[in-house]
C-alpha cells in the first residue's frame, strides 16, 4: 500500500515537472529578450566640454524606443543601424557647465522587456 502511493506520488512529480519543461503554453508570445548597452563614448566618468557628442551600441532594441536623457533633460539622438545593432549618437546640452551628468538611457527590447544603462559626464566650462 505505502509503494503504490510512493510511486503515484513520484510519477506526479515527474509528469508536472515535463509540462513545465515545455513552456506551458504562452499562446506565441515572443520571449523577453532586454537591450543590451555597449561601447560608451565618451567613457564612464569622461571630462568633457559643453556640447560634446556622445554615443553608445545597443543590441536587441526596437529603435523607436530608445530614450535619451541627459541630467534628467530629453536629447534628440541620431540612430544608425550597425551590423546586427544599433548606433546612438547626441550631443550633449550647451548650457550645461561646470557640473556632472548622468547620460541615462532607456530602450525596449523583444517581448517588451525594457533595458537601462547610464554613465557619469563631468562637464567643463
Amino acid at each position: 500500500m505505502k509503494s503504490k502511493i510512493l510511486i503515484s506520488i513520484l510519477l506526479g512529480y515527474l509528469i508536472s515537472g515535463y509540462s513545465f519543461g515545455y513552456g506551458g503554453g504562452g499562446g506565441g508570445k515572443q520571449a523577453c529578450k532586454k537591450p543590451q548597452f555597449t561601447q560608451f563614448q565618451p567613457g564612464d566618468k569622461a571630462e568633457v566640454a559643453p556640447a560634446s557628442d556622445f554615443s553608445f551600441v545597443v543590441t536587441q532594441a526596437n529603435s523607436d524606443s530608445i530614450q535619451v536623457t541627459v541630467k534628467k533633460r530629453p536629447v534628440t539622438v541620431e540612430i544608425t543601424p550597425k551590423n546586427q545593432s544599433l548606433l546612438v549618437a547626441g550631443k550633449l546640452p550647451e548650457d550645461l557647465k561646470d557640473t556632472y551628468a548622468r547620460v541615462a538611457v532607456t530602450a525596449q527590447g523583444p517581448g517588451r522587456c525594457k533595458g537601462t544603462a547610464g554613465w557619469l559626464l563631468k562637464i567643463t566650462q
